[in-house]
């Protein structure tokens, strides 16, 4: 059994997110809600939220079975580029800088351990 969340329109770069999201891949889902809670980078934020979000719809799915977070484990995690929104700034010599602030869609599909 597994239940998934999408978040979409983060406003932070793919890059960022894929750092973070590589030191929890495979891991189970408390280990992964402690590395989270306590790491410095903003993303991990956006992440453990989109994380707790997916226990939540688990629980919701599945209300009849009695699992801890600890038999949970994130089956599967996948960062999107969003769309990228433009700005612009002057620059030296009249000249215009284009700033792209770059935003993306995190995927995260979580599974029981089988037994």
């Amino acid at each position: 059994m597994e239940a998934q969340v999408k978040a979409k329109f983060l406003r932070t770069s793919p890059l960022k997110l894929r750092r973070v999201l590589n030191q929890i891949k495979g891991r189970n889902v408390e280990e992964a809600l402690n590395y989270l809670h306590f790491s410095p980078k903003r993303s991990a934020d956006f992440i453990e939220k989109a994380l707790r979000s997916a226990v939540a719809n688990f629980y919701e799915a599945y209300e009849g079975k009695k699992l801890s977070t600890r038999e949970l484990y994130i089956k599967h995690v996948s960062v999107d580029g969003g769309p990228i929104l433009r700005r612009f700034r002057p620059m030296s010599m009249g000249r215009v800088g284009r700033v792209r602030r770059r935003t993306s869609h995190l995927s995260i599909i979580i599974e029981d351990k089988e037994k």
